[in-house]
């Protein structure tokens, strides 16, 4: 078994979106006007970035992501550009999310499928049970979703770095190392030195949408961009990518 790690040092191409720091704003008119609504923007500057970036975030505003050559006012006139995808996003109706506290019979995704949770008692502590796997938890009083998370994260670890290496080896590449994270806006990631990193709740998502993930930052150690080239070798490697890409859009809910 290859060890592990938990850090990327230098990650350099995404799947999805990393910010960095905030653009303090210093204007109160930092709004975009979206049919009869007024939305907030915020402005994040990130030196990464090729481009502008937008995404509208969980209270209705507007996140603007700046590259290192860019300015506000420019950011601004590109979010006008994508107005009616904005109005479209604020009139969907809200899903209902999965309850913040788990218990007995909560259903969550795994490997693709919503599976119930199963939570009992054992001696002064709870036995919890997923799919064909149980844990047990010491104390009757701790969280059963930041103890079931952390379960996945640990299984992840292991089932991530072996399949990367394994796809790895059908494709001829050399990874330097796996690390899987707890990344928040991400799926994965691909930096320069050989290093892949992917995000611990792809064990909740369809192996092809896993095995998708992982070839995407695979591709990167060919092609370090996301240039037609690269999506060539994308299209190659994985044909139905766009279905992948479109249920982890459809999911997206999952990195919150």
């Amino acid at each position: 078994m290859r060890q592990i790690s938990a850090l990327v040092t230098i990650p350099c191409v995404q799947l999805d979106l990393l910010f960095r720091e905030e653009i303090p704003s210093r204007k109160r008119d930092d709004v975009l006007i979206v049919a009869t609504r007024i939305v907030p923007v915020q402005y994040v500057r990130n030196r990464r970035a090729k481009h502008y970036i937008l995404r509208l975030r969980d209270d209705g505003s507007v996140r603007l992501t700046v590259p290192a050559f860019g300015s506000k006012r420019e950011a601004l006139a590109f979010a006008n550009t994508r107005l009616d995808w904005i109005e479209k996003q604020l009139n969907k109706p809200q899903r209902s999310d999965v309850p913040r506290e788990w218990t007995d019979g909560t259903e969550i995704l795994f490997r693709g499928s919503p599976t119930r949770l199963s939570v009992h008692p054992e001696g002064q502590g709870v036995r919890v049970a997923l799919a064909d796997l149980a844990f047990s938890i010491q104390s009757k009083t701790s969280c059963v979703r930041d103890a079931t998370q952390r379960f996945l994260w640990e299984l992840a670890r292991e089932e991530l770095a072996r399949r990367t290496y394994e796809l790895a080896e059908e494709q001829r590449l050399d990874v330097r190392r796996v690390t899987v994270r707890n990344q928040r806006a991400r799926w994965g990631s691909c930096s320069a030195n050989r290093t892949i990193s992917l995000n611990w709740r792809l064990v909740m998502t369809p192996e092809s949408v896993r095995d998708y993930v992982i070839l995407h930052e695979l591709m990167h150690l060919r092609q370090l961009n996301h240039s037609k080239r690269f999506w060539a070798h994308v299209e190659k490697v994985c044909p139905d990518y766009r279905a992948a890409e479109k249920w982890l859009k459809e999911n997206a809910g999952l990195l919150r």
